[in-house]
């Protein structure tokens, strides 16, 4: 496996978490190839284009169960080529206090495009 593709996967997939974490859809979006594809809860939802990543998910979770921020657990790049790596990850959802709302596996696919690599779909087993 390549260390340099590796790395820069890791490292987009942390200002991923940090933009989730932080609320903040540009940042996330910064993060992101469109056409963006979400796998989640047996609904797959496709993101166009920047600016129609809605922020519902994130309102729900805080309303529903007190959702403050998600941790990586783990990250492991399984396959990739030149411009493409599925990473197999996990992530815990938590309150504010550090109590934990769930553990989730995923498989997020990053693709390299206009020199930069970023999430273009992710596969959740999480809601």
């Amino acid at each position: 496996m390549s260390d340099a593709i590796r790395n820069a996967c890791i490292a987009c997939l942390d200002r991923f978490m940090a933009a989730v974490n932080a609320y903040d859809v540009a940042a996330m979006e910064a993060e992101m190839h469109f056409p963006h594809v979400r796998f989640a809860g047996g609904t797959i939802v496709t993101y166009p284009a920047s600016g129609g990543n809605p922020l519902d998910l994130f309102e729900r979770l805080r309303r529903e169960d007190d959702w403050h921020h998600s941790t990586w657990n783990t990250r492991r790049m399984v396959q990739h080529d030149a411009t493409k790596a599925h990473m197999a990850v996990n992530y815990t959802r938590r309150r504010a206090d550090g109590s934990v709302i769930g553990v989730y596996d995923s498989l997020y696919v990053l693709a390299l495009k206009d020199g930069r690599w970023g999430v273009q779909l992710r596969s959740s087993f999480g809601p």
